[in-house]
């Protein structure tokens, strides 16, 4: 006799999805110099009634959360590990810009790892085509 095999987190997740009628996640990466074109593709996406995550802000802007230069690296490594969080969450990834740095390369690489749909604002700009 066979038993069935348990589903792994993700298949619990995708059906905890389902089963709340939770619509399409979409998490927006990208340089944040590009933070104007991501609040673009927030609205767009939300248009297209998917639920949208995205970088709260550019740290490279003044703000006294990371006035301090201890503090400013201890809460980029949090806000690194939440974006990981936000793309093990999502169900597609939207790349925005033309720029692809190290920290995008390392998401969309890591989406990827994931099976994690992967589209770009700027197709040219993948690093894998």
């Amino acid at each position: 006799m066979s038993y069935p095999q348990p589903l792994t987190p993700d298949e619990e997740l995708a059906n905890a999805k389902r089963k709340l009628s939770i619509p399409r996640i979409v998490v927006i990466c990208g340089s944040t110099r590009f933070m104007t074109e991501m609040a673009e593709a927030d609205l767009r996406e939300t248009e297209a009634g998917k639920i949208v995550v995205k970088p709260a802000r550019d740290m490279k802007s003044p703000h006294e959360l990371w006035s301090a230069p201890v503090e400013a690296e201890a809460l980029r490594t949090r806000l690194n590990d939440l974006h990981r969080a936000k793309i093990r969450l999502a169900d597609e990834v939207l790349i925005v810009g033309d720029y692809i740095g190290d920290s995008t390369r390392a998401e969309i690489a890591y989406a990827r790892s994931l099976g994690k749909p992967v589209r770009f604002t700027h197709p040219e700009a993948d690093p894998d085509a």
